[in-house]
């Protein structure tokens, strides 16, 4: 098999896969509006209705009977009907919160500006508004004639703003409800400085002369994403539910599967969570305690993944206090490694994560060292070259010996013309003769591949290159070169490649190589420019070494 066709081919598909996932997730076709799913609910003793607001029995573990319908709210202005806003400041996050069903209706995350070029305007990751619907919810359901206070109940609040105190750690808002038959409610948001992280705390207190059953339910809902015009063709990431417990570990679930409701099982010790690219919200509950875990469609567009209690009594006089987070921030995986068993795991290196995350490990202490990213990608691709030194020194002979034979094959080809199969039997005796493997120039190129594709995930996923900066006009190594001098570089230096490879015996094959740079030039001026400084840094190398190669291998020929 021909050395130069095999790698020809390898190269053409993998920049027809990239560049049809870029086409998919800028133009295919939207996703529509998701339609309201039915399903049968559980029994038990009594059947329950189907998307009621609050279950006829509190033990019922129906999904929809936790799920209760969601107010049409599409803006806070509709909502200052009945509720109104309280604003929470802390030094990382600014939240608000509806007095309708305590719900988090916004959230800003003051450390993380939108772009570099507006340092003021913070990013945005939960919000009420129409073309991004993404909030927080949660409540409790009592049983038949039970009242209890779900996502639609309104809550009173001592003040309208809130912010953390300087010299303080913590900051607490409270919002209560009171119910007809003395039941109390407090709902008790916990922030904390230089924390993502909020505790909350749903608190009953009975005070009526009967026992009161009730269970807690918090979820995540949010409508499918706007597709906007973004910089960078590949710079979208999985968006949607995912979840983690002990059992089935780590799973995902797209918009289709949060309206299917294929999230519904029973739970101890484990998170749901919205992610994504760079950001997530996360409800996390106790660790030993029992929830069930569900999804569902909404007949207004919107899609929920979510959690519920057993149900609960509170005997009269006593309180009862249902516990959780929810953490609303960046994929810092040391952080969300501390925060809950598998929650690292929202920054997804897909089937390459066994390669991924020892390189986001070296990765990150190099930038402990240097203290810049650009920097950073740099030393990184010397080391991964020094890795693969010896690989790449023996694709590099193979491909010096395939030179020294170009002369030799462009005469097997004038003497045979356009018979290839006398042609190809020629070859292949000169290459048994000088002990040339045709693939040899290619194996190692296929060994190293998971490796750059692994280090393509890592740089992608990894919210640390958000507005990193490098030097001069790169300001942002996660978004793609202003001024395309990267890529073109790459370019450039893809071309000098081939013009120390052997160039291939067929005019087309040779065309289409000429070819190459100018498609993977165009190709990644649309990447990140954290991943296209990769490349160029890793082609510079490897023209370096394949210079030194071939000069060497030219010499030996010449002496022999």
């Amino acid at each position: 098999m021909d050395n130069i066709r095999l790698f020809l081919i390898m190269a053409l598909t993998y920049t027809g896969y990239l560049l049809w996932q870029a086409w998919q997730q800028d133009y295919a076709a939207p996703v529509p509006p998701a339609q309201e799913i039915q399903q049968s609910a559980a029994q038990t003793g009594e059947k329950a209705k189907v998307d009621q607001a609050v279950p006829q029995v509190p033990d019922v573990a129906a999904i929809d009977g936790a799920t209760p319908q969601t107010p049409t709210l599409k803006s806070a202005d509709q909502a200052a009907d009945s509720s109104k806003i309280v604003t929470v400041t802390t030094d990382t996050l600014k939240v608000s919160i509806d007095t309708r069903g305590g719900s988090i209706v916004e959230t800003l995350l003051l450390k993380y500006p939108v772009s570099i070029k507006q340092p003021d305007v913070k990013y945005r990751l939960m919000s009420r508004s129409p073309e991004d619907f993404f909030i927080a919810q949660n409540g409790l359901l009592g049983g038949e004639n039970v009242e209890a206070p779900n996502h639609e109940a309104v809550f009173s609040v001592a003040q309208n703003a809130y912010s953390l105190a300087q010299g303080k750690d913590e900051l607490v808002v409270d919002l209560l409800w009171t119910g007809s038959n003395g039941v109390k409610v407090t709902k008790r948001y916990h922030f904390y400085r230089g924390s993502h992280k909020v505790d909350l705390e749903n608190i009953v207190e009975n005070g009526s002369s009967t026992p009161w059953q009730v269970r807690e339910y918090r979820q995540l809902q949010r409508g499918e994403p706007v597709k906007k015009n973004r910089k960078g063709m590949m710079s979208r990431a999985f968006v949607g539910g995912v979840s983690w417990d002990p059992e089935d570990k780590y799973q995902k679930y797209d918009f289709d599967d949060l309206k299917a409701g294929k999230l519904n099982k029973e739970v101890t010790g484990g998170w749901i969570a919205m992610i994504q690219h760079y950001f997530l919200a996360a409800e996390i509950p106790p660790k030993t305690e029992p929830r069930h875990f569900y999804s569902k469609g909404l007949a207004n567009g919107h899609y929920v993944i979510g959690e519920y209690t057993p149900a609960v009594s509170v005997a009269p006089g006593s309180r009862h206090a249902f516990q959780g987070s929810i953490y609303m921030g960046p994929k810092d995986q040391d952080t969300l490694a501390s925060i809950a068993e598998g929650l690292e795991l929202v920054v997804d290196y897909g089937w390459l994560t066994l390669l991924a995350k020892p390189m986001y490990q070296i990765l990150s202490w190099i930038n402990s060292v240097v203290g810049n990213w650009g920097w950073t990608i740099i030393i990184f691709t010397i080391l991964i070259k020094a890795v693969f030194f010896k690989l790449s020194e023996a694709s590099y002979r193979s491909m010096a010996k395939m030179r020294n034979l170009t002369p030799r094959i462009q005469a097997l080809k004038d003497r045979y013309g356009d018979d290839k199969q006398r042609m190809q039997q020629a070859m292949m005796e000169i290459y048994k003769k000088e002990k040339i493997n045709p693939l040899g120039g290619c194996l190692p190129m296929l060994i190293q591949m998971p490796f750059f594709i692994a280090l393509y995930w890592v740089l992608m996923e990894s919210v640390e290159l958000r507005q990193a900066p490098w030097i001069l006009w790169i300001k942002d190594l996660s978004i793609m070169d202003p001024y395309y001098v990267l890529p073109v570089i790459m370019g450039v230096s893809m071309f000098i490649q081939q013009k120390l490879n052997p160039a291939p015996p067929d005019p087309m094959q040779a065309k289409l190589m000429m070819a190459l740079p100018f498609v993977f030039t165009v190709m990644f001026a649309f990447f990140p420019s954290g991943l296209v400084l990769y490349w160029v840094m890793n082609n510079i190398l490897s023209i370096a070494q394949q210079w030194v190669i071939t000069k060497r291998m030219e010499e030996q020929a010449k002496a022999a």
